[in-house]
């Protein structure tokens, strides 16, 4: 590895004699993670079906990491029903470490690709809210994708700054992740790439970001909140310097404590002359666990939380949803009949009824699918949130079944079932839909996730 000779110097005064297995550190293979979506199926259950040798990862009960060069995931059709999200190991320490229970509201600011947003939802089950945002649109359609992917029914997904996000919602979420965008020092042994980008984004340009973003998280958060505040780079400046000089502005919050016995060094206060509470953020070194370098904090804001629920959606007019409960009641064996919001043909299961005028929203809730003239289509979201057995028709394929690699490439074939929507899964783990028709299935595979 190349490094340039500015940053060199400065991990050398940073780490001391340790500077020698950092540096031999990057001889070691780069290492490859995913994480079981608990929304679906547990880690146990995840790992007896997979053939592939597995390891946990230490910090994250959900992780395991597997063997890159000979294993590709992405290709296996349980990561098309979701049972998994594909994750560098060391990157899952946020999602693990930040507490988050039912109920919660949950905002991630810079969410994209989508894996601190997905954890956080499989911990809250359906219940309370989580509003993943990241300010580029280009990388929120990656976002919505492992969204809906992941069977989560409780999300709003949001382009926009920071700020105006706490303009509009000051004070209402009790958990606020921030995954900063950095210099990205700790991923210089997965991507040579990111030693270019660090000598066009240093230290300085990212501080300027990660100050903004963390002024808009304290706006975010209601009292006895919890932010969780991560980077992916070594540099002080952008870890402890960034949250002395927070604690320093904010006297209402403070560190607290997290489980470090999975490999987490203490934060360094003495890298930048700080307070001893420094020492309750946490490190990974890629040079003393099998990850790559990652920072983590945890700012609690004091006080006592005495949040209102917002009311609930209005459920459209039954007149207009006609045709989707009689689709409900014909082919579903469940019943969703609250909170249901029509945005022109759109139906929309809303967690809460948002003011979200004015912001650039992507998804406003469950996307259910589409009120067409006399008839409804469900969704493929709608698909990814549900069981086997909530639908009336299902047809259910085994990993290697040929029919089962025709679906997921958008082609049609004779079945044996009623006529109607079918749930189509494999091994009861549902994967979209098809209209069946005298025995002959009409795919209705999301063409965007289709494989080639």
């Amino acid at each position: 590895m190349n490094l340039p000779q500015e940053y060199t110097e400065k991990m050398k005064r940073l780490l001391g004699s340790e500077y020698d297995d950092y540096v031999e550190s990057f001889n070691e293979p780069r290492l490859y993670g995913l994480r079981a979506n608990t929304l679906k199926i547990s880690a146990d259950e995840l790992k007896s079906k997979l053939d592939w040798q597995l390891e946990n990862v230490p910090w994250c009960r959900e992780g395991f990491y597997y063997d890159g060069e000979n294993v590709r995931p992405a290709k296996h059709p349980f990561y098309n029903a979701g049972l998994f999200y594909i994750q560098e190991p060391s990157a899952m320490s946020v999602g693990a470490m930040l507490p988050v229970s039912p109920g919660d509201r949950v905002i991630d600011l810079c969410a994209a690709p989508g894996g601190k947003s997905t954890q956080a939802a499989a911990k809250l089950k359906g219940k309370g809210i989580i509003v993943s945002n990241d300010i580029s649109a280009s990388r929120c359609k990656a976002l919505l994708k492992n969204i809906e992917l992941s069977g989560v029914s409780n999300c709003i997904i949001t382009n926009e700054d920071p700020s105006r996000l706490a303009e509009h919602f000051e004070g209402f979420f009790n958990r606020v992740i921030v995954d900063a965008p950095c210099s990205g020092e700790g991923m210089f042994r997965k991507d040579e790439s990111a030693v270019r980008s660090w000598e066009t984004h240093k230290t300085e340009f990212c501080c300027g970001l990660q100050w903004e973003i963390l002024k808009a998280a304290a706006r975010l958060l209601s009292a006895d909140g919890i932010i969780a505040y991560s980077t992916c780079t070594f540099a002080p400046e952008e870890d402890e310097g960034m949250i002395q000089e927070f604690l320093n502005e904010n006297p209402e919050f403070e560190i607290i404590d997290f489980d470090k016995s999975g490999g987490f060094t203490d934060g360094q206060p003495q890298w930048v002359k700080g307070g001893e509470e420094l020492k309750k953020c946490g490190r990974l070194m890629p040079y003393k666990v099998k990850g790559e370098g990652h920072f983590l904090c945890l700012l609690h804001k004091k006080g006592v939380d005495c949040f209102s629920p917002p009311p609930k959606a209005k459920t459209a007019d039954n007149k207009l949803l006609k045709d989707y409960f009689d689709f409900m009641e014909k082919f579903m064996a469940i019943d969703i009949k609250n909170d249901l919001v029509l945005h022109k043909e759109s139906l929309f299961k809303v967690p809460y009824c948002l003011e979200l005028k004015g912001l650039r929203v992507m998804r406003s809730g469950l996307y259910l699918g589409e009120c067409k003239k006399n008839r409804f289509e469900p969704s493929q979201a709608f698909a990814m949130t549900l069981k086997k057995e909530d639908a009336k028709i299902n047809i259910d394929f085994g990993a290697d079944d040929e029919e089962l690699k025709r679906y997921l490439r958008g082609e049609s074939f004779n079945v044996d079932c009623g006529d109607g929507w079918a749930l189509v899964c494999i091994e009861g783990y549902p994967l979209g839909w098809g209209k069946v028709q005298k025995g002959r299935l009409k795919n209705k595979y999301l063409p965007s996730w289709m494989s080639s």
